[in-house]
């Protein structure tokens, strides 16, 4: 893991959270005109939870990784996912060393605090599950020995949801791994011009992203996620959305409990984000969609498709007008 470069000023012991405004306003610099998409990428952070990122190419997926990652002084990989990769490929491989005549461990680009898996469904399966069980375990098994991931550790997958030509769509079950599926879209006119304009710049656009975290101040944010401050009745209002998809008539599978662990979690980050120790409705509000749309399926719908996912967001946004948020 590389040392932060951050300024000295900014490495307190405990990180204020107005160095998160900072952070989201440097990857700005580079990733224009999405200021909640940055935002929710940090809860998932915080919350030590990966990003599904499901879009058309050229929306600034990887942008928006490497952006975080250099924000955060932390080590990143883009790891391109084509039919033909193998899990050694992505975990590493034990090798053999005739002079020691001993296997020696090969890292593979798997072992960086921030990964971009760009175009994930178009790995088969058992490649697919490698990088999954990864993400859930944080840690990788090569030849019986086990080996930690360094940490934070955060997978951001990107998929395009309407080329399926060659692909292998992840199943329900894999979903459920991302505390996030996010969708970017396009940016607005301003935004645009501004990405236009810079594509003509000699320096590369990553040079001018600066670190404002350390590593050491990630984990001391991720900890503080759990002394976000919540009233009983918010734990209800989340609780209510998540029976309401049990009992919806609209869905065939509603929210597990671990969706309702992400959900909650997920909720206590995006509040930091937002400068506060304590949570409110709307943090819920606003993570509902991208936390557990992934995470339920419509009635007739046969997988896990873009047509379904929107229809599941759609059904959500109708929950959410049904169930009372507390004052």
């Amino acid at each position: 893991m590389p040392e932060s470069t951050a300024p000295a000023t900014l490495l307190e012991t405990r990180p204020s959270l107005e160095l998160l405004d900072h952070l989201v306003q440097e990857v700005e610099t580079v990733f224009h005109g999405k200021r909640d998409v940055i935002r929710l990428a940090v809860s998932a952070l915080l919350a030590r939870g990966h990003v599904l990122f499901e879009d058309v190419p050229g929306v600034g997926k990887t942008t928006l990784a490497h952006a975080l990652a250099r924000t955060l002084g932390l080590d990143f990989r883009r790891i391109q996912f084509t039919s033909d990769l193998l899990p050694s490929d992505v975990l590493g491989v034990a090798v053999f060393n005739p002079q020691s005549a001993s296997f020696e461990t090969r890292p593979g680009p798997i072992f960086a605090n921030v990964i971009l898996a760009d175009e994930i469904n178009r790995a088969p399966p058992r490649t697919q599950s490698g990088l999954l069980e990864a993400m859930q375990e944080g840690r990788v098994t090569i030849d019986d020995r086990t080996h930690n991931l360094p940490r934070p550790f955060m997978v951001m997958a990107t998929q395009n949801p309407l080329e399926h030509h060659g692909t292998y769509p992840l199943p329900e079950s894999q979903l459920d791994r991302f505390l996030m599926r996010i969708t970017i879209g396009y940016p607005d006119r301003e935004a645009e011009r501004r990405i236009l304009t810079e594509s003509t710049a000699s320096e590369p656009v990553m040079d001018r992203v600066r670190p404002v975290l350390s590593p050491t101040q990630v984990f001391l944010l991720q900890d503080r996620v759990k002394e976000v401050e919540t009233d009983e009745a918010i734990v209800d209002y989340l609780m209510s959305i998540v029976d309401r998809t049990r009992a919806s008539h609209h869905l065939r599978m509603g929210v597990s409990p671990r969706g309702a662990i992400g959900l909650y979690r997920a909720s206590r980050a995006f509040a930091l984000t937002q400068g506060r120790t304590y949570l409110v409705p709307d943090d819920v509000r606003s993570l509902v969609v991208p936390c557990l749309a992934h995470r339920i399926l419509p009635t007739g719908a046969t997988g896990a498709t873009l047509d379904a996912h929107e229809q599941a967001a759609q059904i959500l946004e109708g929950i959410l007008e049904e169930v009372e948020a507390p004052v």
